[in-house]
């Protein structure tokens, strides 16, 4: 296989940009992900991909909960700020304001059109990042009508 067609093909996949975050005790990760989908209706499951060894990977793996906050179009500069560790402040995350899920705990941005909890009910470890299973058990809509951002919009590529 060549690997510059792979990564070209690979690439042409649509994504949407998302926080993740979860909680365990004190313990606070969160980070931005692409590689994230629905997966089942009934229960309602989705999957999500984490880099092996990440912080939110770690935390992941230890807490079995994290909550998803979707960003909006016009909220690539959040998207951006997650892609650098986390400074935790009371309240805050990279300086965005965050509120407990109510369900699992783990944060919310309180800007986010919307959101999810999800338990992790599963799991592939392959290759370099692991794919969490995982069901939905909170959400909310803020702003439903809200367009989400799109990997592509922001002439980002993580893929391939």
């Amino acid at each position: 296989m060549d690997p510059a067609v792979r990564r070209r093909v690979l690439g042409l996949l649509t994504y949407g940009l998302y926080v993740l975050a979860s909680r365990l005790g004190d313990e606070v990760a969160a980070g931005t992900v692409s590689w994230l989908s629905q997966a089942s209706f009934n229960p309602p499951l989705v999957m999500t991909a984490l880099r092996v060894g990440s912080r939110i990977q770690g935390l992941v793996e230890r807490s079995e909960v994290f909550a998803v906050s979707i960003l909006s179009k016009d909220q690539r500069d959040v998207a951006e700020s997650f892609f650098k560790p986390s400074k935790i402040e009371p309240g805050r995350i990279n300086g965005y304001p965050v509120e407990p899920g109510p369900k699992t705990g783990a944060p919310i941005l309180a800007n986010a059109p919307a959101w999810f909890e999800a338990r992790v009910v599963g799991k592939l470890e392959k290759g370099d990042h692991t794919v969490y299973l995982a069901e939905v058990v909170e959400c909310g809509a803020r702003n439903p009508e809200a367009r989400p951002l799109t990997l592509h919009e922001t002439g980002w590529r993580y893929g391939g």
